[in-house]
C-alpha cells in the first residue's frame, strides 16, 4: 500500500472547505491527475453519493468509482475503486486562529492482483502528485470563494 499525506493551509473557513471538497467533481480543479469527474445520480451530496473519476497517471488513463463514505463537520472520506486499486482520500479539517484551515490530506492506495507488484516503483510518483495537489488546492478553494 502507498500512503501519502500533506498538511495544506486553505484560506477559508472549515465550513467553506468542507462544502467545496465534499462535491468530488471539484477534483477536476485541484487534482492534477483528474481529467474528468462526474456525479453519478442526483440529490444532495451525502454519504453514499458517487462520482466517476477519470484520472491520468504515469501516462495511463484509468477510471474509478468514488463514493463519499464519511461526511462530518470537519472530516471527509472518499473511497474509489476499480479492478486494480482501492484509493482512499481522508481529509481532516482544523480551524486556525488566523481564519484559515489546516487540511490534513491523506491518500492511500491499495493495489490489487498483479498491480501490487508495481507498488514500490510508484511511491515516488504519488509523492510528486501529492505535492502538486498541495500547491493547487489553496488556489482552487480561493477561486471558488471569489465566485
Amino acid at each position: 500500500m502507498i500512503v501519502v499525506e500533506r498538511d495544506i493551509v486553505l484560506p477559508v473557513t472549515v465550513d467553506e472547505a468542507v462544502s467545496y471538497l465534499e462535491d468530488f467533481r471539484h477534483a477536476e480543479r485541484w487534482d492534477p491527475g483528474t481529467v474528468r469527474c462526474v456525479r453519478v445520480g442526483e440529490g444532495p451530496v451525502r454519504p453514499g453519493a458517487e462520482w466517476r473519476n477519470t484520472s491520468r497517471f504515469n501516462g495511463r488513463t484509468t477510471e474509478l468509482l468514488y463514493r463519499l463514505d464519511v461526511r462530518e463537520p470537519a472530516r471527509l472520506v472518499f473511497v474509489g475503486t476499480n479492478t486494480s486499486v482501492t484509493a482512499t482520500d481522508d481529509m481532516r479539517f482544523e480551524a486556525r486562529g488566523d481564519g484559515t484551515v489546516l487540511l490534513r490530506y491523506r491518500a492511500s492506495l491499495r493495489f490489487k492482483g498483479l498491480a501490487k507488484l508495481a507498488t514500490p516503483f510508484l511511491r515516488a510518483e504519488f509523492e510528486k502528485l501529492a505535492d502538486r495537489v498541495a500547491r493547487r488546492l489553496p488556489a482552487a478553494v480561493t477561486e471558488e470563494r471569489n465566485r
